[in-house]
């Protein structure tokens, strides 16, 4: 498969500032061609906004999009948000299971996704080119209901991440994989039938704390991909307020080494793959 088109997203810009300036290197460097924006994150504020932004000056160097944040240790932007965990969303395990249960609140979901847009418009001046979400909620019941309609109705020209996987993929047998690509088939069905875009296929899930390589893993993300699809990835800097924040952090620094490195771009290269232009 030749001659393919494709996005590599890094998610989670507004985590903390490494990481934001992590992000703004590699797309600075044409190593990026998306970021999703975590408005609801402490580290999302008009000065960052803006350092994202004039990347775009002039010609467009990268898609701009929405990371619905719906879980702990993160807080909403609306009001009267539930359910919460003293004043924080409730951590991922316990937000999957009261979505599964169908135990959340579709109108003060769709608020706050809604609000987390609105921040996003405000911040860059236009809504996003894309919307996905951290740690994947946004494939689970009751919360893809309201993403779905969010974006039709305040972003109608944006796509939204399904994480299926191509058909000829290479499998890593991941249990992360499976779930998401069961996850995924409800979400393309929701999407359909309301008219929403969304990406052909998906890949970049792997195992943060297994024994592989970076640089081993990537090449067999491109596999079966086609033009279009999308990679998931997490380039940045650690410092301590990523600590805090999130259990994702030297393997941040790996990604963004592989990222900056010629054995990245041999691996595009040999398989006739180049980044899509925004």
């Amino acid at each position: 498969m030749t001659g393919r088109r494709i996005w590599l997203c890094a998610d989670d810009y507004g985590i903390s500032r490494s990481v934001n300036a992590a992000i703004r290197d590699l797309i600075a460097r044409g190593r990026l061609n998306a970021t999703s924006v975590m408005t609801a994150a402490p580290h999302f504020d008009a000065a960052e906004a803006k350092a994202l932004d004039d990347l775009n000056a002039g010609t467009p160097h990268a898609a701009l999009g929405l990371h619905v944040t719906l879980t702990g240790p993160f807080k909403p932007l609306s009001e009267d948000f539930r359910p919460l965990d003293h004043d924080h969303f409730l951590p991922l395990n316990k937000m999957m299971r009261a979505a599964m249960a169908r135990r959340l609140n579709l109108e003060r979901l769709t608020i706050e996704i809604a609000t987390q847009v609105e921040a996003f418009a405000a911040a860059f001046g236009r809504p996003p080119d894309f919307i996905d979400g951290h740690q994947h909620v946004h494939l689970f019941p009751q919360v893809r209901d309201a993403v779905l309609k969010v974006a039709g109705e305040a972003a109608p020209r944006a796509w939204v991440r399904q994480c299926g996987r191509a058909r000829g993929a290479e499998r890593l047998h991941l249990k992360k994989e499976l779930v998401l690509d069961v996850l995924s088939l409800a979400f393309r069905r929701k999407a359909r039938r309301l008219g929403v875009a969304t990406n052909p296929a998906f890949a970049g899930a792997y195992d943060f704390g297994g024994k592989r390589t970076f640089a081993s893993l990537f090449p067999r993300f491109l596999t079966g991909l086609p033009d279009g699809g999308l990679i998931m990835c997490h380039p940045g800097f650690v410092d301590a307020e990523l600590k805090r924040l999130d259990p994702l952090t030297d393997q941040r620094e790996r990604e963004f080494a592989y990222f900056s490195s010629d054995e990245f771009s041999r691996a595009l290269g040999e398989r006739g793959v180049t980044l899509a232009t925004p």
